[in-house]
């Protein structure tokens, strides 16, 4: 497979809070000459109060986010060429069940957000290729502290570690029918690097990979 035809691909770009993605996503959009799409954060209307108050917004910022990623997800699909998306809408899901499992989330409307989610998904085409970038809570927690963003001032450690747990989860399912590579972000830290690295990885074309490279720099 060329680097012409790596630039028709619909890459998705799936990891926790902090985990990078979107600085990988504008790397691997650089160097593949592909549109990014990136996660809906300043302009999302639910975040703040999803953060204040999660178990009241819970529901709402999934409807919220699962609204808007499929609207991305489908303007990926219909412009055609590809595309790089930060964070996939199949890990809203992710979230949804963590929330339930915590407590955080009530059983009804996780039941309304999976039959949605599954009308939806008739309308939907899976990414080529995901690339999970595997990030411990502890280092998510650091990185979410350093960037300080208000609406991420009451994460907890705990949270991410539930997150984390159901991230693993999920990566062992999708791995069965979407191509899955996986990186350990906190040795791979040189974006533009890592994208000549995903790309050669992707030519294996094995559906669950882990990214072998040894850094150059920094």
């Amino acid at each position: 497979m060329s680097t012409r035809s790596l630039s028709d691909l619909f890459i998705g770009i799936a990891g926790i809070i902090g985990a990078g993605k979107s600085t990988l996503a504008t790397a691997l959009g650089r160097h593949l000459n592909l549109p990014v799409y990136y996660e809906p954060v300043t302009d999302n209307e639910y975040l703040a109060d999803f953060y204040r108050d999660t178990k009241r917004y819970s529901f709402a910022t999934q409807i919220y986010l699962l609204n808007r990623r499929f609207q991305q997800h489908q303007e990926i699909i219909w412009r055609g060429g590809g595309g790089v998306q930060d964070r996939t809408i199949y890990e809203d899901a992710v979230f949804a069940k963590m929330l339930v499992d915590i407590g955080l989330m009530e059983e009804r409307d996780y039941t309304t957000y999976v039959n949605l989610f599954r009308n939806m998904s008739n309308f939907m085409c899976r990414p080529n290729v995901i690339i999970y970038l595997d990030v411990s809570p502890e280092r998510s927690m650091e990185r979410v502290r350093m960037r300080s963003r208000d609406v991420e001032s009451g994460l907890t450690l705990e949270y991410l570690q539930a997150l984390h747990a159901e991230y693993g989860r999920f990566i062992e399912s999708i791995s069965r029918t979407v191509p899955v590579i996986r990186v350990d972000w906190d040795r791979f830290r040189d974006a533009e690097e890592m994208a000549s690295v995903i790309e050669q990885e992707y030519l294996h074309a094995s559906f669950l990979r882990t990214a072998r490279w040894e850094p150059t720099r920094g």
